[in-house]
């Protein structure tokens, strides 16, 4: 085959990838013509007030303006003009502008048409005009467009002649029909410049130049509403405010803006079939730009070089690749397109930046190999050098007993390590590559460690409540011998209704008064009494009766609040009460002084989890000193004890433990028979009723400490 051949091949190939992309109507009008009618001389750029201009100098009038396709991806923004029966006299293919939006001009000339390729930097409107023999091509930035992932999207600028920043008003979030997250910005004035990206899992909104009210600098958890978006963060940047949205999952996502209302949807995205039978998957897999390619019986390497030529990268081929290769491909991304053909052919590829390595797989796999083995021959041979790293929170000794662990060595087979304690210092000795990895390794591990406040509210509740009833009876004589048989109150003045001499004996048949109160009712007198003569006899005799009664009802709330602050993973322990001594006997036959606690203590061990939840080991006990059993034994301490586990979000309060204890009693003093009978018999009888009421609660709240210990 002769050179003009295999380059009229190559042309035919070429522009077969390059119009794939364009409607059938206009594919379908690519035969080459024998000889150009019209002459591409000269291109020129010039940009005023945000619009470019190219001015395409022909040697003769066109008739119709060419037509534009735009092709935008990821990373890629195009716009293709095709000259139809044109050739190139420019002399050269490829132009460097970087003039307003546009980066550069590729001018390709295939079988009898020209083709002029615009390399912008956003996506742009394009307006083609005829002015004599000068085609004039207008580029102008789009004002509101959609984005598509990964690009960043300027929406609009800022109007240069604004007196006042520009703010934003609202931040709301709405769950779609469709399972997407709306997020919708009110802004005061259009005019505001916005610039949005893709940050790994993360969108990055920019609004330049623009203020943020206060009550809109937060952190929204927007996980209930089961769409892609977590959380959207609201900050101040330097003199711009920034908008970090978390996604999870397969999303993609889209912005506009209408007048002052920006809206940004991410939307779910359902795994690609395609993308599981060529066993890549998820946001990973290919993105290239599709196209369509209708191969028979072609030469591998023309293929190989013809998306090179598409895609701009640099392909080196392998001599060892050979081959022809029949492929029949529509719609598919150019780097599912290449993994299709590099599969049907054996063969395997190696990408540094944008170069790509093309060769069979046992080749590159030799040749990794080798690379391997040179590698570890130079690092054999690499000179050895000393360097210090100063530690700043971990500990030197710690660090350097995991360095020099035999099982994990993190060191090369050369390479040592030493410490100073009084400095906190490491002194690492080992090869250039390998103290490049450490000093990577220290800056991850030598950081300050995260504090939490731990706070714990015990309240203790008591609610006591008591009623005792009583009766005194008997007959009071006049005279010398007295008729009362159980018992005498001597000295008391009787109440009677025509009253009744002081100091006459008052002698009781029934004495069964209400009981005794202690504490702060005995302090107030004791019971309530009423005493009454209820009948005179005529011989001078007097029938007494004499009602007590009490009743106590006490209400308290003992509350302790210890609090204590600690490192993450670290035990820390806060304690506050009494030590008791007692004496005890040992086996000499000597006493010896022993202490018992009655403390209120709490032990807490916090660990922060990655999402800013605590989880605690805690122990909290409150113990006081209880009665005296024995002169020779120690005193009863009684004890109130929680041990357990929890997960706890930062600054919550969670109710680890409760204890409700009642205690109801009835007690009934009566007279033989006399006490059961009915009503009457209540003069023969006392009765005591307790109901007392005591419950436990121990609140706790983990809060992680930041910037500085605030223990307000």
């Amino acid at each position: 085959m002769s050179i003009p051949n295999v380059m009229n091949r190559y042309a035919w190939l070429g522009c077969t990838l390059l119009l794939a992309a364009l409607p059938p109507a206009i594919a379908a009008d690519t035969v080459p013509v024998a000889a150009a009618q019209y002459n591409i001389e000269d291109i020129s750029v010039s940009t005023t007030q945000g619009i470019t201009v190219v001015k395409v100098t022909m040697n003769q009038p066109l008739t119709t303006p060419p037509v534009g396709i735009s092709l935008n991806s990821s990373d890629l923004v195009r716009v293709y003009f095709d000259f139809l029966d044109t050739s190139n006299a420019l002399g050269k293919n490829i132009l460097k502008i970087e003039e307003g939006g546009l980066r550069s001009l590729n001018v390709v000339e295939v079988g009898g048409r020209t083709r002029l390729v615009m390399n912008l930097s956003r996506p742009m409107n394009y307006v083609a005009a005829i002015e004599d023999k000068v085609v004039l091509i207008t580029l102008q930035r789009i004002i509101a467009e959609p984005t598509a992932t990964g690009s960043a999207a300027h929406f609009s600028e800022i109007k240069p002649d604004m007196s006042q920043l520009l703010s934003l008003r609202d931040v709301d979030f709405r769950r779609g029909a469709d399972g997407e997250g709306q997020i919708q910005v009110d802004l005061s004035d259009a005019g505001i410049g916005i610039d949005v990206r893709q940050q790994g899992k993360n969108i990055i909104v920019e609004f330049i130049k623009a203020s943020l009210p206060r009550n809109l600098e937060r952190r929204l958890d927007v996980v209930d509403f089961a769409t892609p978006v977590q959380t959207i963060e609201t900050l101040t940047h330097g003199g711009n405010v920034r908008m970090v949205i978390e996604s999870k999952g397969l999303w993609e996502h889209s912005a506009y803006q209408a007048d002052t209302k920006f809206i940004l949807k991410v939307k779910p995205v359902a795994e690609d079939l395609d993308r599981l039978a060529s066993g890549k998957s998820g946001r990973g897999g290919f993105k290239g730009d599709k196209l369509s390619l209708n191969f028979q019986n072609v030469d591998v390497r023309a293929v190989l070089q013809v998306i090179a030529d598409f895609t701009g990268l640099n392909i080196i081929t392998s001599d060892t690749v050979t081959g022809n290769l029949t492929l029949r491909l529509k719609d598919v991304p150019w780097d599912q397109a290449l993994d299709i053909m590099l599969q049907a052919k054996g063969l395997g590829q190696r990408q540094v930046g944008n170069v790509i390595l093309i060769a069979p797989r046992d080749e590159i796999a030799t040749k990794e190999k080798l690379d391997l083995e040179s590698r570890q021959q130079i690092s054999d041979l690499e000179p050895i050098y000393t360097e210090s790293f100063q530690m700043n929170y971990q500990k030197a000794d710690v660090i350097r007993t995991m360095l020099a662990d035999p099982v994990q060595k993190m060191l090369s087979k050369r390479g040592s390590v030493a410490m100073d304690a009084r400095t906190n210092t490491l002194f690492v000795r080992d090869t250039p590559t390998q103290l490049e990895e450490l000093r990577r390794l220290l800056v991850k591990i030598d950081v300050p460690v995260r504090q939490v406040m731990i706070e714990a509210r015990i309240v203790e509740a008591i609610d006591t409540f008591s009623r005792n009833l009583g009766a005194r009876f008997g007959v009071q004589s006049s005279g010398i011998n007295n008729l009362g048989i159980s018992g005498t109150q001597a000295g008391s003045s009787a109440l009677a209704l025509g009253g009744s001499p002081s100091g006459s004996t008052l002698l009781n048949n029934v004495n069964m008064p209400a009981l005794g109160a202690t504490g702060a009712a005995a302090a107030l007198g004791g019971p309530f009494t009423l005493g009454l003569s209820l009948i005179k006899i005529n011989n001078g005799s007097l029938v007494n009766l004499e009602l007590s009664a009490l009743e106590t009802d006490g209400r308290g709330k003992v509350v302790a609040s210890p609090r204590i602050v600690t490192a993450d993973q670290v035990e820390a322990t806060i304690e506050q009460g009494s030590r008791v001594p007692f004496q005890q006997a040992t086996s000499s036959g000597a006493t010896s002084v022993v202490f018992r606690d009655a403390t209120l203590r709490l032990r807490v061990t916090p660990q922060i989890t990655p999402d800013n939840n605590i989880i605690m080991n805690l122990s909290v006990n409150q113990d006081s000193i209880g009665a005296q059993t024995s002169l020779t034994l120690p005193p009863v301490i009684n004890t109130k004890q929680i041990t357990t586990q929890v997960l706890v979000e930062n600054g919550g309060t969670v109710v680890i433990g409760g204890i409700f204890e009642r205690d109801e009693s009835t007690l009934t003093n009566r007279v033989p028979l006399l006490g059961n009978i009915p009503i009457l018999g209540n003069l023969f009888k006392n009765q005591a009723i307790r109901d007392n009421k005591t419950e436990l609660l121990i609140f706790v709240t983990p809060r992680i400490l930041k910037d500085s210990l605030n223990l307000r």
